[in-house]
């Protein structure tokens, strides 16, 4: 496995890091040794690096995690967020108070007093990122965090915050099928020396394979509020969808690996967290990072796959409520 470095003073990671938010079974039943046997496939294949969140199944991601630290010697760098307040009535939180007690239950899921980077998870309009990132700075200098990061924000969000205490790493959707990211948000990284972590990279399973099908599997109630699945939008994308799927083939790899190793190559700071509570899923996208991928290669993708091809939006109005635009 490759590795990269996360952020300008960040530690070293593998360069594909584990999503863990399927842990806590948003996509469907899963179980503590399901979830287990995965976490061993990812240290297996050389993924040294974690991202969880407080809310992903209301902890218990995080305390999934917390025991397989617990009977193991491993020692990944680990990555949770905090802002999300889940529940019957889903809202943002960036209050200093909120987000520090959010850390400690988070340390204690995980059975560590420290953690790698800690991620506002959405940023609430009403609090001043200026504000956040002082927080974030006093939670460095008490040693429970190494660094922070932000998610879901725009360029302008991560200028601002940068500009109070440096920021480590940003985490947006980017694949393939969400491009927005290109608009100037890599590239702000890129300039700051702030790792970008492209979450969903395999298109909510669409670049898997098999492939998530509304049409031939059960989608779950996550999936079946995003528009692109929805039954005016998806007979537009499987075309495409299905386009890639042969094109991997015809090149050799699993459409999945091909989908990271894309991502991979549109610049060096970016690492990549694909999630899976399966051993073998993984095993489908781990070799993704030895992938190298010509001119030509790129240009059969992007003719296969173009900017903008994906029908409806990548979530809902409800979801994208507390996600910030920007160009």
């Amino acid at each position: 496995m490759k590795h990269r470095t996360l952020g300008a003073n960040g530690p070293r990671v593998s360069v594909l890091g584990l999503g863990c938010l399927s842990f806590g079974g948003i996509f469907g039943p899963t179980s503590t040794p399901e979830s287990h046997a995965c976490l061993d496939a990812a240290w297996d294949h050389g993924i040294t690096f974690l991202d969880v969140a407080n809310v992903y199944g209301n902890g218990v991601s995080e305390s999934v995690i917390g025991q397989w630290l617990a009977a193991r010697p491993h020692r990944p760098v680990i990555a949770t967020k905090a802002g999300i307040v889940s529940g019957a009535t889903r809202g943002i939180n960036n209050d200093p108070a909120y987000l520090r007690a959010e850390l400690e239950g988070s340390l204690k899921r995980l059975g560590v007093d420290h953690i790698d980077l800690f991620y506002l998870h959405r940023h609430d309009p009403a609090c001043p990122i200026e504000a956040v990132a002082e927080t974030m700075a006093a939670l460095i200098k008490d040693g429970k965090i190494g660094g922070y990061g932000l998610s879901e924000v725009a360029p302008y969000t991560l200028r601002r915050a940068h500009a109070v205490h440096p920021v480590t790493a940003v985490q947006n959707e980017y694949s393939l099928w969400t491009r927005q990211p290109e608009l100037g948000l890599i590239q702000t990284c890129a300039e700051l020396g702030v790792a970008f972590v492209p979450f969903s990279p395999l298109a909510r399973g669409a670049f898997g394979d098999p492939m998530i099908d509304p049409d031939q599997h059960v989608i779950g109630t996550f999936r079946s509020q995003i528009p692109r699945f929805s039954p005016e939008n998806w007979p537009l994308n499987k075309p495409r969808l299905i386009a890639f799927h042969q094109l991997a083939a015809d090149m050799g790899h699993t459409p999945a690996a091909l989908a990271l190793a894309w991502c991979l190559h549109q610049g060096d700071h970016l690492i990549p967290i694909p999630g899976t509570r399966s051993a073998a899923h993984l095993a489908a996208w781990a070799q993704a990072p030895d992938i190298t991928l010509s001119a030509a290669d790129r240009a059969q993708i992007e003719t296969t796959l173009p900017i903008g091809w994906a029908y409806g939006d990548r979530y809902n109005d409800a979801m994208a409520a507390s996600v910030e635009r920007y160009s």
